[in-house]
């Protein structure tokens, strides 16, 4: 099979997949007949040839993925003009300790937030499949540790943590948490993943919100009919 035909059974096997498909199932379209380090650079070929088109070829935690271009997003949300639902502010400094700090417990969390992390948040975390607990740490009660998932990092649209923005400093409080734009952060969390996978890493390195309120886990902030699988947050108190 000459590099031209193998990259026309890639690229129709991405664009009919539904998830992003990981190197080794790639290899076995191919039957043993290429090797992995072959796949993978007729997969940057392609990602080339998708350069000055709307759609981009992209490799996320799990694998790769044919996604609309960010740019684009103005014009495909007219096609769907609903608004997204939104997230809480105590959500998203939770996710971004999460991310920055993990594997992290609750303790951990509440300690640099400076208040009572409402176990709900973490359960809905959870469901919403970014956040796992990978162990318990040996101290008294053996709390649990907290990190993100592989699906996380898809909808971001990373292929790993080594991507997420680097901070000024070590304090996540000051570094991550401060300068968080939240608005931006919510909608691009509450988007397609199609739609706009970078926008929360441009948010978490490059925003900063001065007129944040202090951290809470009080109401909500999602609006009503929510797509299926998206995350709903119930009235909570710390």
């Amino acid at each position: 099979m000459n590099s031209t035909d193998a990259r026309r059974v890639l690229e129709t096997a991405l664009i009919c997949a539904t998830q992003p498909l990981a190197l080794r199932e790639l290899c076995v379209l191919f039957d043993g007949e290429l090797a992995p380090d072959t796949v993978k650079q007729l997969l940057l070929e392609l990602q080339m040839e998708w350069t000055p088109r709307g759609v981009e070829l992209v490799q996320v935690a799990t694998g790769w993925r044919f996604q609309s271009r960010p740019a684009l997003r103005p014009y495909l949300d007219r096609l769907h003009p609903e608004k997204p639902p939104r997230y809480t502010r105590a959500t998203l400094e939770t996710l971004a300790i999460i991310a920055y700090r993990q594997p992290v417990t609750r303790g951990d969390m509440e300690d640099i937030r400076g208040v009572t992390i409402n176990s709900l948040l973490l359960k809905q975390l959870e469901e919403r499949g970014w956040v796992e607990v990978i162990g318990h740490r040996e101290t008294v009660g053996r709390p649990a540790l907290f990190a993100t998932t592989r699906q996380f990092l898809d909808d971001l649209g990373l292929a790993s943590l080594d991507q997420l923005p680097p901070l000024d400093g070590n304090d996540v409080q000051e570094s991550a948490l401060d300068r968080l734009d939240f608005e931006a952060l919510s909608t691009s969390l509450s988007d397609r993943t199609d739609e706009d996978p970078a926008g929360v890493a441009t948010a978490l390195a490059n925003t900063r919100d001065d007129t944040a309120a202090p951290p809470t886990d009080g109401g909500p902030t999602a609006t009503p009919a929510a797509p299926a699988g998206e995350l709903r947050l119930d009235t909570g108190t710390p």
